[in-house]
Order: structure tokens, then sequence, then C-alpha cells
């Protein structure tokens, strides 16, 4: 019977009742219940401490290696292999640092806290409180203009608009900012130093231990400088000092600007379910175990977005089971090599420097205007 027309003689049936679908967010978000119902049922939710004190052994052991080839080749340019290695095992304890600020390596928050705290202050330079904050807003929003602090204009630009407002050298930089891409990751442990040191001295802000930070950061940043400086003397030292900072600035940025750079741009005002929000704006680097090894579990970047709490040993256990979901659900799941990515991010600062939009629209607000 259709709508138009009705049929008197049913004027007094039991009508049934109307079957109410569910809103397609709804869905997605009982889907994404069951999803977590099944990683937690394969155990990849539990802590796993053991393994944690392992990285622990092997950084330490890792940190009393590098301190003793440090004092035996004394005031030699060797010592600039010395900072190599430095830069390396401080990306690694960044690693761990981030880690515990995700509440993997405890069950105790504040164990973890003062675990991401003592690692990211005292070891990396990095403040703590500045981390929070800002990488609090990156994942629950991640490439959202005017949200997400990780793609806010600086230096690079990620926002076709911001480019656009751009004028004389600014202009000219951000078309070809791609390829300043690499020589300004040699300055972003000295960005987040600044960024540590101002989040620290800033009463404004709120830094929860705020003192014991400011202590673990003049250590890192005042006194191991110095010290450096009179053993190995002024120009070995500032040698060492500015290659230690540039290394650890190329591996920890190398690690970290993969997985969402490049991917698509959501407008500040529009609103997408968790899973499409975490999984579409994050792509996972591929290539075995050297790269698992190397970027610290980040290369799993979806996994993590999505189980933020787990165990990075644990996420590319889990891989298949978010794969074959969002196969299911037609949820485009990006995965590339790391020279790949590379290559993405770079072309995709060009295009944005030169004003284009369109490739890295964010593919939900681009099915909304279509079907306006």
């Amino acid at each position: 019977m259709s709508s138009a027309t009705l049929d008197t003689t049913d004027l007094f049936a039991e009508a049934p009742a109307p079957v109410r679908k569910k809103p397609a967010r709804d869905r997605h978000v009982t889907d994404f219940i069951q999803l977590c119902e099944q990683v937690r049922a394969a155990g990849l939710m539990e802590r796993n401490i053991n393994w944690y004190v392992g990285r622990f052994i092997r950084q330490g052991l890792g940190y009393l290696a590098i301190l003793a080839l440090f004092l035996t080749l004394g005031q030699s340019w060797w010592q600039l292999v010395t900072a190599v290695l430095l830069a390396f095992l401080c990306t690694h304890t960044a690693f761990l640092s981030h880690d515990a600020a995700h509440r993997q390596v405890f069950a105790s928050a504040k164990k973890n806290a003062w675990l991401a705290r003592i690692a990211g202050n005292l070891f990396v330079g990095l403040s703590y409180g500045w981390w929070m904050n800002k990488h609090g807003k990156h994942h629950l929003n991640p490439n959202k203009i005017g949200v997400d602090g990780d793609i806010d204009p600086g230096a690079l630009v990620f926002d076709p608009e911001n480019a656009a407002k751009r004028t004389g050298f600014a202009k000219w930089f951000a078309r070809r900012q791609g390829a300043f891409f690499f020589p300004l990751l040699t300055l972003a442990a000295l960005d987040l130093h600044f960024s540590a040191i101002g989040r620290v001295l800033d009463r404004k802000q709120i830094v929860p231990h705020r003192k014991a930070e400011i202590a673990m950061l003049v250590v890192r940043l005042v006194i191991l400088p110095a010290f450096t400086i009179w053993f190995l003397g002024w120009g070995i030292g500032l040698a060492f000092i500015a290659v230690q900072i540039m290394a650890l600035g190329v591996y920890m940025g190398g690690s970290f600007a993969p997985n969402h750079k490049g991917m698509p741009l959501v407008p500040k005002d529009v609103k997408i379910d968790f899973m499409r929000r975490q999984t579409l704006m994050s792509r996972n680097i591929s290539g075995g175990w050297w790269v698992d090894a190397g970027m610290g579990g980040l290369n799993y970047q979806i996994e993590h977005h999505l189980f933020p709490t787990m165990a990075s040993k644990n996420l590319k256990a889990v891989q298949p089971m978010v794969r074959a979901y969002c196969a299911e659900r037609n949820i485009t799941y990006t995965e590339t090599t790391l020279g790949q990515s590379y290559m993405i991010v770079m072309r995709y600062l060009n295009r944005v420097g030169l004003g284009q939009r369109d490739p890295f629209e964010c593919p939900i607000t681009a099915q909304l205007r279509s079907a306006r």
C-alpha cells in the first residue's frame, strides 16, 4: 500500500510497529564497541610491565655505554659520532615517554605521569606538561583545523587558506616548503626545547609539578651542555651540542611527521564519529621489524589512535583486526612505506603552499557536499 492511497478496509487493522533505523553515527559507535570487545577478548589491552622493564634496562645500558664512550674519546672530533648516538637514544626515550603519557606502562595514572615526566624532561628536554596539553588535543581531533596544534601555521603551513594569507618571503617559502622539510627538521628539537621552557616559565599556564619540571629541564638543557663544553672545550663542545640537537630533531620529527602530514584536513565545524576521525586522518608505515623498532610503534598510527592506551608492543597484533574491520565497512585504511610517506609529505607541503585544497579535503566533508 502506498502512502498516497489508503485502503479503508485496513483502517482498523493493527498496524505493524515502525522499524526505526539506527542513525549511521550510532551504528558506527556500536560497531566500534564490538571491535573493542574483540580486542579485549584477545588480551591485547593488557599491560606488559615485563616488556617495558626490558626497555628500561636496554636504554639504561645504552646511556652508560654512551657516557663511557664520551669520557674515553675526550677532546676528539669523533665525539660527533657520540652526539648522534645520544640523539638516537634520546629519541627512543621520547618514545617511552610517549607510551607512559598514554598510560600504556603502569595501571597507575600517577606512575605513568611521573615516568613520562622524568623521561621527557630529564632525558629529552621536553616538558611533559606542554606535551600533554598539545598531544591531548591532537588525539581528540587529528588534523582538525583550528583545534589540532600539530597543523597550526608556523615555519611550515598545512592549510591552503593560511598559505594564501602569506606575502613576501613567507609566500615564496611556502611555495617551496616541501623542499625545506628535512632541513627544518634539524631545528625541530630546538623548537621543542624552547616550547618546554616557555611552558614551565609561564605562570598563566597550568603545569602540574612545575618546580620538578623546571629542575629536570635545568639539568638537561643547562647543566649537561655546560659540562659538555667544560669537558670538550668550546669548539668541540658547541659542535657536539649542535649535532646532537639537529640529529634529535631529524630522528624525532622524521618519526612523527609521516603519521598525519599529507592526510585529509577536517574543517573546524565538521563532526565525525570516533572511528573515522582517527582512521581517515592517520597513516601507517610498513617496512618490517626495523621500522617497528626504529619508530617505536608510531608506525602503527591508526591502531594507536584507536587504542591509545594499548602497549605499543601489541599494536602489530591488533593491526589485522583493524584492517579487516575497515575493509568490511569500506573505511579507507592508509598504509605506505617510510620513503613513500616522506615523498607524500613533501609534495603535500608544496601543493598547500601553492594554494591547492581539493587533494587534501576530508572525505567525509566531500561526501556531505556532494549530497547537497
